[in-house]
């Protein structure tokens, strides 16, 4: 039964009422297609002459895509870096003050110090404790000790700290600790898992390709290895002075081997790409370390005693490899992405020679230094190499410093066209290629520079040396840029929910709006839908950052909307989905109809939700619950699909 909202009658809390616009008429409930639509006219499919494409693509050569269910999935990847507060901003949730703190990362409150303030606020074990599992870091926050002054001691002396910028820049804070504090509950020295021992055989060829493609031992999806797939052509997306700056990649995968089954590259689809740590960074640790530079790249063999690594995704079982210890900090061990953990701060305590220093990291492994552990993985964004800095007397053999850090993942991004059509014509021949877009995300580096991610700085990496050689006359296929890739077999909704038929909306903010564009392609080679899509694009300034203007193979403005958060009205995206709620009220209840969103979960994400929930009150007569019960059942059904680049797709990082 409908409820009707009477004359007066109070709203529910947090509803915000749809505009009367041409494209929302709040108090017709009627799901009816809209009439006022400009129509397309569709340009004429050309199949005789595939060098005219859209964008450097072309008709398609029977290249059949699938989104087989039954296809393997590849696992879920955690991300890499929590830029939710900066989405947050952009989309209008929390307001952008200059002097505002920095904002913290997984928790917004600052942990207690004081163990009795800690339990006041978790109660006894077993019972409020419950209640922030969901969000527990895992390192034991919940174990707070007090640090207690030595009865026994006549003068306290506080510990001297380490006197470098990297130490400054955690912002420790130490409380009374001293060389004689007494810490209790320190974790136990972790377990050597990994060792090198010299090479047996020193004549069995071994070839390196460090700078170019990770070792063979690295396997995403096994037993199908990485491939290394030639870098076509690279632009810049955004103009000078975007606040972030985005790279269109044409890719090459002519020669991508065949898998079982149907799997194939498919519109909304996604490719994982395995990034390499940074020279710069790479040889930076080995610095401080001390590792000589003769042995850096001397072939060794490794040993571990169980697990997955270095294999990212193989089995868990003992290995033994030939590598170099720059393969292995290039390749397998991610240095920038993660919250320190408490084995590393043990292991860094073991070897360090100073004893200040060795103290305040042996505190940090302690449950008296809980409450300084958990502000520096829930604070800015630490490298290993910021912290090797900070303690410059801890210098732990390198084996037993990867053996704490995570693993370095693959960055998985979203195909920006329709991979059946895209292909470039190669003298008597075809290339196949698949085009995707990479938003470089940077962070404030210690030393006072930005500091990028993995995936999106390899990538820019990669289209400046394209670029530049372009700018100076020379065929960057000439360069032999290669990026090393694998195809994407995670159960992507963008793919799985995609509808040859039937009316959708594309909802995206930034460069969540890249995997659109291919679903526009493909529709428009299809007459009968040709006016049945509408999209919603957020960016923050169109004349800085609209990316793929002009590049839909469409006129844009009959199917497009574009919302600006700095620029021009100063809107959002869930603005625009209330100003056409007629729109979409009659794609939640038309048959096949769609209604995708891409852009950050707490941001954009939530704000469209929340739109999308405040037009159906509206239009279908009904209260707050009901509304969102509505909604889900709608997610269940497969035609509101909402999708995070949380999850390392096209967010880069």
């Amino acid at each position: 039964m409908a409820h009707t909202h009477l004359e007066g009658q109070p709203q529910p809390e947090g509803h915000i009422c749809c505009p009367e616009t041409t494209t929302s008429h709040p108090n017709d409930p009627i799901p009816s297609e809209p009439k006022d639509t400009p129509q397309i006219q569709l340009p004429p499919i050309i199949t005789d002459n595939p060098a005219d494409s859209l964008n450097s693509s072309a008709t398609s050569l029977n290249y059949m895509s699938s989104s087989n269910p039954e296809s393997p999935t590849t696992p879920a990847t955690e991300p890499h870096v929590d830029n939710e507060i900066e989405e947050l901003k952009d989309e209008g949730i929390i307001a952008i003050t200059p002097e505002a703190p920095e904002a913290r990362r997984f928790a917004e409150q600052h942990i207690p110090s004081d163990p009795k303030e800690l339990k006041k606020i978790l109660g006894e074990r077993g019972e409020n404790s419950r209640l922030i599992e969901k969000v527990c870091c895992g390192e034991g926050c919940c174990k707070l000790e007090a640090l207690e002054l030595d009865p026994e001691s006549k003068d306290h002396v506080p510990v001297v700290v380490p006197d470098n910028d990297a130490f400054r820049s955690l912002k420790l804070k130490l409380g009374p600790l001293s060389l004689d504090s007494k810490l209790t509950r320190t974790l136990e020295l972790p377990a050597e898992v990994l060792s090198f021992v010299p090479l047996i055989d020193k004549m069995t060829p071994y070839e390196s390709t460090v700078q170019k493609h990770p070792p063979r031992f690295v396997t995403p999806h096994p037993p199908f290895e990485v491939f290394s797939a030639k870098l076509h052509h690279a632009r810049e997306l955004t103009k000078a002075g975007a606040e972030k700056r985005t790279y269109h990649f044409d890719l090459d995968v002519t020669d991508y081997p065949e898998e079982s089954g149907t799997v194939d590259f498919v519109v909304g689809g996604a490719i994982g790409v395995c990034a390499p740590n940074s020279e710069e960074i790479v040889n930076e640790v080995f610095d401080l370390l001390g590792v000589p530079r003769f042995i850096r790249d001397k072939q060794i063999t490794i040993k571990t005693t169980g697990g997955r690594w270095p294999t990212i995704w193989g089995d868990e079982m003992p290995r033994e490899l030939t590598t170099t210890r720059r393969e292995l900090l290039t390749w397998c061990s991610d240095l920038q992405s993660y919250p320190p953990s408490k084995p590393l701060f043990r292991v860094l305590a073991e070897y360090a020679t100073a004893p200040n220093e060795k103290k305040i990291l042996e505190y940090l492994s302690s449950a008296q230094g809980q409450a300084a552990f958990c502000d520096l993985r829930t604070g800015p964004h630490l490298t290993i190499t910021q912290i090797l800095n900070a303690f410059p007397s801890s210098q732990p053999p390198l084996n037993r410093l990867i053996s704490v850090l995570s693993t370095l993942m693959p960055r998985f991004y979203s195909l920006s066209q329709d991979p059946m059509i895209s292909c470039q014509r190669d003298g008597s021949g075809y290339r196949r290629i698949i085009e995707m877009a990479v938003t470089v995300h940077e962070t404030p580096n210690w030393r006072g520079g930005p500091r990028k991610g993995v995936g999106s700085g390899f990538m820019e990496r990669i289209a400046h040396k394209a670029i530049s050689a372009t700018d100076n006359g020379i065929n960057p296929l000439t360069l032999d840029l290669r990026v090393p890739m694998f195809r994407g077999l995670m159960a992507n909704p963008l793919a799985r929910e995609f509808c040859m038929d039937g009316p959708m909306m594309l909802i995206g903010s930034g460069v969540g709006i890249a995997p659109f564009r291919g679903f526009v392609h493909r529709r428009l080679r299809s007459d009968n839908v040709t006016n049945k899509v509408w999209v919603v694009q957020g960016i923050r300034d169109s004349l800085l950052d609209e990316i793929y203007s002009g590049d839909w193979g469409v006129q844009e403005d009959k199917i497009k909307t574009i919302v600006q958060s700095r620029g021009g009205q100063h809107e959002y995206v869930q603005d625009a989905v209330r100003h056409q709620a007629d729109i979409v009220w009659f794609l939640l209840n038309a048959l096949d109809g769609r209604i995708f969103v891409c852009g950050s979960a707490k941001g954009m994400g939530e704000g469209v939700e929340r739109a999308v929930v405040d037009v159906v009150i509206d239009k279908g007569n009904l209260n707050g619950e009901e509304a969102v019960a509505f909604l889900e059942g709608k997610k269940r059904e497969g035609v509101y699909i909402a999708v995070s680049l949380s999850i390392s797709w096209n967010g880069g990082l």
